[in-house]
């Protein structure tokens, strides 16, 4: 990975949900905002590095033993992420509506 993937992975995929995460004692719609913003990052992130750009991380360049167990986590990381991304995006506009 390039120095700018690497750092988009520690800040926005690591450490983004978590720093929403701690926002949410303070300000819950705001860090429901972070949360929302960072979960759709790595999930924009992830599709393209699993599924469309032609990098090391495309699930056609794993090993072929490997390939169903590396896409399976692939797409179920990404379900997760679009969950997670639904569901701060639903505390965001319940924050609107109270």
């Amino acid at each position: 990975m390039s120095l700018a993937a690497n750092l988009f992975i520690y800040i926005v995929i690591l450490a983004g949900p978590l720093a929403g995460l701690a926002l949410t004692w303070r300000a819950p719609r705001l860090g429901a905002v972070v949360v929302a913003l960072t979960m759709a990052g790595s999930l924009i992130f992830g599709i393209v590095n699993h599924f469309v750009l032609d990098s090391p991380d495309h699930v056609s360049h794993v090993d072929a033993q490997w390939r169903p167990l590396f896409a399976s986590t692939a797409a179920l990381l990404a379900a997760t992420e679009a969950i997670g991304c639904g569901l701060a995006l639903a505390l965001v506009r319940e924050g609107r509506s109270a």
